[in-house]
């Protein structure tokens, strides 16, 4: 069925749309002086994660959508003039997570279950897929990004399915301890590649207490695995006496982590990182009453925490030479924007650039805005980033769920006088 799939949905009609991109620069989206956002492809639909090979052809993992199918889309630039002109679609069910190994291998990651597609030149793949693992638990939309560390092994990351452990996320309910989900979720696991059909058992968990660490990468520059983990969300809904609506959009972080320890634990569910105080804090379905620290002061801390329900879920690491030197070795984050922090406006909606020194997380800046237009809402909003990866020229590839587009940001510095 899937074999059947790639022949069919290489003739899909929707090509054109997804390659109707054209023009300068969009200037909706508001980046530093020097750089420019080109639309490389329009209306290419619930665009997920990205990934770039060496010549340039651009894969993205596609969510399924009435009338529109999952699966990876493959886009081409065959004329060089920053626009996708040739686009084809292969495998089957909402893909969220794309990977790349060796610039051959092409990893994407489905609701239950990563598949391996071997590349060729042209931007079908061969026609021998393999299943690698399989029953990740589901999650919806699915979120399973992916990684490849530089043993070539596949670091995933499986996120909770509630905001504390208890069922149903059912309020003023004490959580199970220890907590059953995090056995095989709540956490990132590594897989060998060798073997087809491997279950979650059979991978190894790197490090455990993350609610959901969606944006996810490897550093080139020390190998290590970094994430930045969306926190829980829920904290009035199921403690209405505890909890202010203002406290709950604003309380529990959204935290950057490196995973510098076999099975570190960052907490979850029995903590969260309280993003104004700027320490773990025990969770109420614990026992926590906003103020104990107990069980979480010996945890790992955050590099760095952000506000709470920002949403991250891109992570890249730039080596790039296209950029100003500022850039090199510092690291993109896409936020897919907030939808709890009422009653304070929605934030996020943005893709943020955080400055490395010494291998420490520095400044934070805004790098790139406008995303979202005039209604800063998840209904409202045009577009929502998600998906980074890096060209083989240096630029910065942003991809968009809601309105479907995907960005080619370059940079061109201003001629001297």
């Amino acid at each position: 069925m899937l074999l059947s799939a790639i022949v069919a949905l290489a003739c899909n009609t929707t090509q054109k749309t997804a390659t109707s991109a054209s023009g300068g620069c969009d200037d909706s989206i508001k980046l530093p002086a020097g750089f420019c956002a080109i639309v490389f492809a329009e209306s290419a639909g619930p665009v997920r994660d990205i990934a770039v090979r060496k010549n340039g052809d651009v894969f993205v993992g596609l969510l399924d959508q009435r009338r529109q199918p999952g699966g990876v889309l493959a886009l081409r630039d065959t004329n060089k003039d920053g626009h996708a002109d040739v686009a084809v679609h292969f495998g089957e069910g909402g893909v969220h997570g794309v990977a790349l190994a060796g610039d051959s291998t092409l990893y994407a990651s489905t609701a239950t279950s990563i598949l391996r597609f071997h590349l060729t030149d042209s931007l079908l793949p061969k026609k021998r897929v393999d299943t690698i693992v399989v029953g990740l638990p589901a999650r919806q939309p699915p979120s399973h990004t992916i990684a490849v560390d530089v043993r070539g092994n596949l670091i995933v990351n499986i996120g909770a399915a509630t905001n504390a452990c208890v069922p149903g996320d059912a309020p003023q309910k004490a959580g199970p301890d220890p907590c059953p989900e995090l056995q095989n979720s709540g956490g990132i696991w590594r897989f060998g590649t060798e073997k087809a059909n491997q279950p979650v058992a059979e991978g190894t968990r790197i490090a455990t207490g993350l609610h959901n660490a969606i944006a996810l990468a490897v550093n080139p520059g020390d190998t290590m695995v970094y994430a930045v983990s969306q926190g829980r969300d829920g904290l009035h809904d199921a403690w209405p006496n505890l909890y202010s609506e203002q406290e709950a959009a604003t309380a529990a972080a959204e935290e950057m982590i490196r995973i510098a320890s076999y099975r570190a634990d960052f907490g979850w569910p029995y903590c969260y990182y309280d993003y104004l105080k700027q320490e773990r804090r025990l969770a109420p379905e614990y026992g926590g009453d906003k103020e104990r620290t107990d069980r979480c002061d010996r945890l790992i801390q955050p590099l760095i925490a952000f506000p709470a329900h920002w949403s991250p879920m891109g992570l890249l690491f730039y080596t790039g030479t296209m950029f100003p030197p500022q850039y090199r070795g510092g690291a993109f984050i896409a936020f897919h924007g907030s939808a709890a922090r009422a009653p304070f406006p929605e934030e996020g909606y943005q893709v943020v650039f955080l400055a490395f020194k010494d291998g420490m997380a520095a400044e934070d800046t805004i790098f790139a805005s406008g995303f979202a237009g005039t209604m800063v809402t998840p209904q409202g909003a045009d577009h929502r980033p998600v998906g980074l990866a890096q060209g083989p020229d240096g630029s910065l590839f942003v991809t968009d769920d809601k309105g479907g587009r995907i960005w080619k940001i370059v940079y061109k510095a201003a001629p001297t006088k």
